[in-house]
Order: structure tokens, then C-alpha cells, then sequence
């Protein structure tokens, strides 16, 4: 009787050893999959350029990250590896997703190990990770105060002059866009922030 009772907490013992080592995997997992879904995100934003051209919509969409493409898997793959794992999926969520963001899937490169459960010393662990790409500033009309439109020789409105002015609005601080100097607007890049989306 003594034995037996041994031999159940001693399997006990071991099982919840073995629970632990599973844990301890998926969190592993999970922080590979958290480092190369930012990686992902982060390099797409880092990527990003403003047009040589000033087009509302084209602008429009860039401040909603709606162009981020499957460049920057390259980069998830590279965390992931560095964090003993890799990737299983990688890819920008869909277009018309409320915000734009990478969804990446990585697998660990070790199995959870020998254990007392059947199946562990070759069953890996496998996590999921969400990172956005959340805008900082959108693309509105500029209704500030401007000097007024010149007149040409024949007295019309200089049509040039009368078109809509715009700026790029962030929190706390406008750009105005100036079609003939683009250069003056901060990086695209800038614009945006990366952060793991809420679970």
C-alpha cells in the first residue's frame, strides 16, 4: 500500500513536471511569434516612402496602411529564428481590416521533451502573434487662414492657387503639404506606430 501510494505521487510529481515543460515551451512559442510579428510590421513601416506626387486618395490610403504587401516576412523569419523557432504562416492581414497589421504563426524547433505523458518528446509547441501598424496621422483639408489668391492679366483667380490646400494631421501637430516641396514633410515612417494587437 505504501509503494503504491509512493509510486501515485511520485507520477504526480512527474506529470506536473511534464506540464510545466509544456508551459514553459508555449511561452517560448508565443514570445518568438510576438518578436517576428513585430519585426514584420516594423520593417513594412520602415519601408514605407511618400509618392513623388501629391494624390489625395493614393495619400489617403498610405496613412492607413493599406499597402504593406509580403516584403517583410523576411524579417519575422529572422526573429523567429533568433528566438529558436520559425515561422509557419506569415502575411498582412486583409485590406479591409480596420487597421493594417501581420499575423505570423511560428513553431519552436525543440519538442517540449521526455516526460511521463505519451507523445511529448516530440510534440513542439506552436504560437500566434497579431502586430499593427497603427496610424499616427490622417490626410484632411487645411481650413487655416491663407493669403488670398492672386489674380492673372485678365483678372480671374489664378486656378492653380484656388485649389484646396491640405496638411497631414498627427496629435498635436499639422504638416502642410506643399505640392512643390514634398521634401519638407516628416518620413512616412514616422507616422505610424507598431504595437501587438490586443488579445
Amino acid at each position: 500500500m505504501y509503494v503504491a501510494v509512493v509510486a501515485g505521487l511520485l507520477f504526480l510529481a512527474f506529470a506536473y513536471f511534464a506540464v510545466g515543460q509544456a508551459s514553459m515551451k508555449k511561452n517560448e512559442a508565443q514570445t518568438a511569434a510576438d518578436a517576428a510579428a513585430l519585426a514584420a510590421a516594423q520593417d513594412a513601416r520602415d519601408e514605407w516612402s511618400w509618392p513623388r506626387a501629391f494624390d489625395l486618395d493614393r495619400w489617403d490610403d498610405l496613412l492607413n496602411g493599406r499597402d504593406i504587401g509580403t516584403r517583410s516576412c523576411a524579417a519575422a523569419s529572422s526573429l523567429a529564428s533568433a528566438n529558436d523557432a520559425q515561422t509557419v504562416s506569415c502575411q498582412p492581414d486583409p485590406a479591409d481590416w480596420p487597421e493594417a497589421s501581420y499575423t505570423v504563426t511560428v513553431v519552436t524547433n525543440k519538442p517540449v521533451g521526455n516526460s511521463v505523458i505519451p507523445g511529448t518528446e516530440t510534440r513542439k509547441a506552436e504560437a500566434t502573434a497579431r502586430a499593427v501598424i497603427e496610424p499616427r496621422c490622417r490626410v484632411e483639408e487645411d481650413t487655416r487662414p491663407r493669403s488670398s489668391p492672386s489674380q492673372n492679366e485678365d483678372g480671374d483667380t489664378d486656378e492653380a492657387e484656388a485649389q484646396k490646400a491640405y496638411k497631414v494631421a498627427c496629435n498635436g501637430e499639422d504638416f502642410t503639404i506643399d505640392t512643390k516641396n514634398l521634401g519638407l514633410l516628416p518620413d512616412l515612417s514616422d507616422l505610424f506606430s507598431v504595437h501587438l494587437a490586443d488579445k
